[in-house]
């Protein structure tokens, strides 16, 4: 089951209070956790971080909540870097999915609660402008995310068809307007242009001109390709990422490297919709020769149950599971890359569960980061200082006389 706390609130220096106890941390060490506002406030060995707060006490203050974590992996939360909510849950639907204002919004604000539950607490969704759409897909996003705000954080991408020549007219307005409307970043797929680079130099100059961040599809085939577009970049970075890079060529990831460029790979699928072709894989290889290169490597999900991913799924830790499970990065590089890393794609600053932090934090049942990766079920969900979710996972069997079968508690309030 999933739900929300109260909300957050209160004037400066009687925020509420929000106490986690008993948890364990990925080095090993049991904690508790006071979080005060939208920060940490400290840190300490289980039981020394004194009382909560009482609404009655001499400064009149808030009172707090404590939450027992006993059994439970603290880790920074997540953060969704690369999603396609506009056309989530399309599959399932007998015809093209309808794009009208209210299903729109229903559809994102569902794909965004969904990965909300599963922990990330900050999402980029790509979305399409231009052509028969227009900017409808986008102002159903804005429209999502501004009734999440305070659940979640919804950044949207523009990502017009084309943008070069005459045929680019209208995307290059549209570009304008999505920008204009609130667009966090500029985007799209430049291979899908008759001129890459000259599409590429038509995002810079939007983007600089608005000061937004760059964030491409590309899959690598052509180096020779990909270090121009990433030279026509440079000015913008570190504020340029691509993705998924799926079919890098030899020598590629060099380029990247070179260009400070971030990558978002998506290890469900390899691909996703927003390259117009069947997905083929992230091979271990491509993950393996990024991370020599010394590339930013982030993950993310790519489709949700559309044509493109039928299956997919909105869960950081699927992501890093596959990345870890493929022998690509250890079960830390993998979590961080959906973790940290993309967290840094989103232009967000860190997280670390130590004073002064952000209170974006992620619980798990388990008893270490290989054990959540491998099926952490049961989560509680911290964003901006107050619990946005919950999931009860209870285990249970069949009686028997020979076995006493294990029950897993629930979190206590």
């Amino acid at each position: 089951m999933t739900g929300a706390d109260a909300p957050a609130g209160g004037p400066p220096g009687r925020e509420p209070v929000l106490l986690l106890t008993g948890a364990r941390l990925a080095d090993g060490r049991l904690v508790d956790v006071r979080i005060s506002g939208e920060r940490i406030q400290a840190v300490g060995t289980p039981g020394g971080l004194g009382p909560l707060p009482s609404a009655a006490g001499p400064a009149g203050g808030t009172a707090g909540t404590r939450i027992d974590l006993a059994g439970y992996l603290l880790l920074p939360a997540p953060a969704e870097p690369h999603a396609h909510y506009d056309t989530a849950f399309s599959a399932a639907l007998p015809g093209p999915p309808p794009d009208g204002p209210p299903e729109l919004v229903r559809r994102v604000t569902e794909a965004a609660l969904t990965a909300l539950a599963y922990g990330a607490t900050a999402q980029r969704t790509h979305v399409r402008i231009g052509d028969a759409h227009g900017l409808g897909r986008l102002e159903a996003v804005l429209t999502a995310a501004r009734a999440l705000h305070g659940l979640v954080e919804l950044q949207a991408v523009a990502m017009p068809r084309l943008l070069t020549g005459r045929a680019g007219a209208d995307g290059r307005a549209q570009l304008r307007e999505a920008l204009r409307l609130g667009a966090a970043a500029v985007g799209g797929c430049p291979e899908l242009d008759p001129d890459p680079v000259g599409y590429v130099q038509v995002l810079l100059e939007a983007a600089r001109g608005a000061d937004r961040p760059v964030d491409l599809h590309c899959s690598g085939a052509d180096p020779g390709r990909l270090a121009r577009m990433a030279g026509v970049l440079a000015p913008l970075r570190p504020r340029v990422t691509m993705g998924p890079c799926d079919a890098l060529a030899p020598g590629a990831s060099t380029v990247l490297a070179n260009a400070g460029v971030r990558v978002v790979c998506l290890p469900q699928f390899g691909g996703c919709a927003g390259v117009e072709r069947p997905p083929g894989g992230l091979p271990p290889s491509v993950v393996r020769e990024l991370t020599r290169a010394r590339v930013p490597l982030a993950a993310g999900s790519g489709a949700l149950r559309d044509l493109a991913a039928p299956v997919g799924r909105a869960d950081p830790l699927e992501a890093a599971f596959l990345l870890a499970s493929s022998g690509a990065l250890g079960p830390e590089e993998a979590y961080d890359a959906v973790a940290g890393r993309a967290r840094a794609v989103l232009g967000l600053p860190p997280v670390r569960v130590d004073a002064g932090f952000p209170a974006e934090l992620l619980a798990v049942r388990g008893d270490g980061l290989a054990g959540v990766l491998a099926g952490g079920h049961s989560r509680v969900v911290v964003h901006r200082g107050r619990v946005v979710s919950r999931t009860s996972a209870v285990r249970e069997f069949a009686d028997t006389v020979a076995l006493a079968l294990p029950r897993q508690p629930l979190p206590e309030d």
